[in-house]
């Protein structure tokens, strides 16, 4: 049987070397690669095409939610588990909706990390026991209540929300082009989409908006 390829993705050194040390050992475990911060491992992903992806879920320029959806269009066999400090409900829907496999948090037993990736390699999700049993009954059955309209949010297209979340982030419009590979010129045309749609320019009022319909919490918020 051919072991399961991760890939670790955390900005902290010591906590990626752990981690590396903790599957290694593994004699089903292979770990691939590393990245430091979100977009490096959407590189990764795209390069080593690993069949797990361990994300931090807060990176610098781009976090592990917002690199799921990337990750799954850059490397589709990739499956991703994202390693979390947060217990808040809203994160793990977050996770889940953008198409995480796993959400293990980092205080939980070596033993859930573990399974997450076990199972997220079989195409099974896996939740940390102490994250509420029923939040991915909720996610899978539907139950959840209908979300408050957003305004023009809504209107964005799935691109444009990548693309409105890496502005938040602080990118350019090169750097975006370089972390979507698509052309300078298409990665401004999403931009001015985005402006007309939510009708904000201003970089630090497109934070506030973020914040305020609630894309970005601002718990977790980078200054």
């Amino acid at each position: 049987m051919k072991p399961i390829r991760v890939l670790i993705a955390d900005d902290h050194a010591m906590i990626r070397e752990g981690l590396r040390q903790l599957l290694e050992v593994q004699a089903d475990i292979e770990v691939v690669g590393e990245a430091t911060d979100g977009v490096e491992a959407l590189e990764r992903c795209r390069a080593l095409r690993p069949d797990v992806a361990l994300l931090d879920i807060a990176m610098p320029r781009m976090t592990g939610v917002e690199s799921i959806s990337l990750i799954k269009q850059a490397s589709p066999n990739t499956e991703v588990v994202i390693l979390s400090m947060y217990e808040k409900e809203a994160y793990v829907h977050q996770a889940l909706k953008a198409g995480a496999r796993g959400y293990v948090l980092k205080a939980a037993s070596s033993t859930y990390l573990l399974a997450a990736i076990r199972r997220a390699s079989s195409g099974e999700f896996y939740l940390s026991p102490k994250v509420r049993n029923d939040v991915m009954e909720s996610y899978l059955k539907g139950q959840r209540e209908e979300p408050q309209p957003k305004g023009g949010y809504e209107l964005l297209s799935d691109r444009e929300r990548q693309v409105f979340l890496l502005l938040v982030e602080g990118n350019t419009t090169n750097q975006i082009s370089e972390i979507l590979c698509v052309s300078p010129k298409t990665a401004e045309k999403h931009r001015a989409n985005i402006i007309k749609k939510i009708g904000i320019n201003q970089p630090v009022k497109m934070v506030q908006y973020a914040i305020r319909i609630g894309v970005v919490d601002p718990e977790s918020w980078r200054t």
